[in-house]
């Protein structure tokens, strides 16, 4: 586009690029598949969460252990958290057992709150009344999706209006909610996982995580693989739908506070196909910034190149991309390694070439 025919514009281009405040430390409970009323064909929680077999018992003292260890090394209390099962459909015995420990945690000044993450078809208000009578803040649902289509494809035993009500649910008993979203499972696209993301965030998601869904061996789904029934997303197209998904997010002010599983030495023999990546977080980031430049100059620039570029610090150790990756993108918009700088404004700055 000739300069005449640009719309005026304040040089350099900015955008708010601030960062989110960090949470605070969590510790984690898992329990494997404990109270899961089915087995949804992507699921291996024992394999990811490196618990195969723990008795409820023994996880408990496991974290009672770490929590004293952590007092005595003078750490600041921490936030526990019930992952890994459907906590609110725990056996009465072994949820009772997990509200009175996190009770005495509390008491004893070991940890300031806890959460718990569940089914959206597993909650009623009594319950959250309850979890919240006993320190629980928040409740972390693993929705997956709204599509019914895909709901239906993962044996989940709910549609999208039940998770909806579930989000609704948690809001009216005065909890945090966070919504688990499974981009790549059986019957979502990357349009359909970029339609969840504002469902999530209109039903009142405090957090959000993105898991991209992956083929480990034990699950039905790693038969659905196996017999060409199901093919996983490629890293490229999960990572430009997680861009967009992050940026949405992020353009709502709700943090995603984890992308892809974490690492557990459980997990790596296990995935047998799909976008497993150690660095998949950094790499999203990195290409939403990427996006937000790459838009912020086309809308404003018509496609000319850039000269320079400030981002704020806290962009450095994603920006070029994991081995290098999107420097030939920077370069695209005229941008080398002596182009750019990093400041403590939380602020990007674009400078076009004269």
């Amino acid at each position: 586009m000739p300069s005449d025919c640009l719309s005026p514009a304040p040089f350099p281009l900015s955008a708010s690029w601030p960062p989110f405040r960090r949470a605070r430390p969590i510790v984690p409970v898992f329990l494997p598949f404990r109270g899961c009323p089915t087995r949804c064909v992507f699921c291996a929680q024992d394999v990811q969460t490196g618990q195969i077999g723990a008795r409820p018992d023994r996880i408990l003292d496991k974290a009672r252990a770490l929590l004293d260890l952590r007092a005595a090394r003078g750490l600041p209390p921490a936030e526990l958290a019930f992952y890994g099962g459907t906590f609110t459909a725990l056996p009465e015995t072994e949820r009772d057992a997990c509200l009175e420990f996190a009770a005495a945690a509390l008491a004893r000044g070991r940890i300031t709150a806890f959460r718990c993450s569940t089914r959206p078809d597993c909650l009623d208000a009594a319950l959250l009344a309850r979890l919240r009578q006993a320190g629980c803040t928040a409740v972390e649902l693993g929705v997956q999706s709204f599509a019914d289509a895909a709901l239906s494809a993962a044996r989940r035993g709910y549609d999208g209006a039940a998770a909806l009500r579930a989000c609704a649910r948690v809001k009216a008993a005065g909890l945090a909610l966070g919504v688990q979203l499974l981009p790549g499972m059986p019957g979502t696209s990357p349009e359909i996982f970029l339609a969840d993301v504002p469902l999530a965030l209109d039903a009142g998601a405090d957090m959000l995580r993105f898991y991209p869904c992956l083929v480990l061996a034990g699950t039905g789904l790693a038969g659905l693989w196996r017999a060409g029934a199901y093919e996983p997303w490629d890293m490229e197209a999960t990572l430009d739908a997680l861009a967009r998904g992050w940026l949405l997010a992020r353009a709502a002010g709700t943090p995603v506070i984890r992308m892809g599983l974490a690492p557990e030495a459980s997990l790596a023999g296990a995935v047998l196909a799909g976008p497993c990546h150690p660095a998949l977080g950094a790499r999203v980031m990195g290409r939403a910034l990427l996006m937000t430049v790459r838009d912020l100059a086309a809308r404003e620039l018509g496609g000319r190149p850039l000269e320079r570029l400030e981002a704020p610090r806290a962009c450095q150790g994603y920006f070029w991309g994991h081995s290098n990756e999107l420097r030939p993108a920077w370069a695209a918009l005229g941008l080398g390694q002596d182009s750019v700088r990093y400041g403590a404004d939380p602020v990007l700055r674009l400078w076009p070439r004269s």
